[in-house]
């Protein structure tokens, strides 16, 4: 039986594009285990930061989970749960035809998402969620690290 695992994410930018980070934070209900993570780079967008942020979560279970993924990021739920299929039958195309914006990101978590059976969950940001306040402060600290450091990836 697959176990049960919760995944909160969220990225941070300061500008768009500019210094951004990611987080996630990710709880096993049964064990009581959790895990939080960060990275960011140098010159991106949120949009990219809210994508890497799931990707990195999914990206750690190392078996097929049920996840509960629970994000602020519209663009990241209704893309997963709304825009992803209609995108591939296009040839990864819009529907005004136009390339999806980062493809390269959308393709990976196609991919990770297809390994686990996830649910998806929006919250609303910035309104005392504790494991979303606390994604958001790595990402903004990841993004902070990543504008004096330079580093990218």
């Amino acid at each position: 039986m697959a176990s049960r695992v919760e995944l909160y994410t969220d990225g941070a930018c300061s500008g768009n594009p500019g210094p951004g980070g990611w987080a996630f934070v990710l709880r096993h209900p049964g064990s009581g285990k959790q895990i939080e993570r960060s990275g960011g780079e140098a010159r991106t967008t949120n949009n990219r930061m809210e994508l890497q942020a799931v990707i990195e979560g999914l990206s750690s279970l190392q078996r097929a989970s049920i996840v509960d993924l629970y994000s602020d990021s519209q663009y990241v739920l209704k893309g997963l749960e709304e825009w992803l299929a209609s995108w591939k039958k296009r040839g990864w195309r819009t529907a005004s035809r136009k390339p999806v914006k980062n493809e390269d990101l959308w393709r990976a978590l196609d991919e990770l998402v297809a390994r686990h059976e996830v649910r998806f969950h929006w919250i609303r940001g910035h309104q005392g969620h504790p494991e979303n306040e606390r994604c958001d402060a790595l990402a903004v600290e990841a993004a902070r690290q990543a504008a004096e450091t330079g580093k990218t990836g």
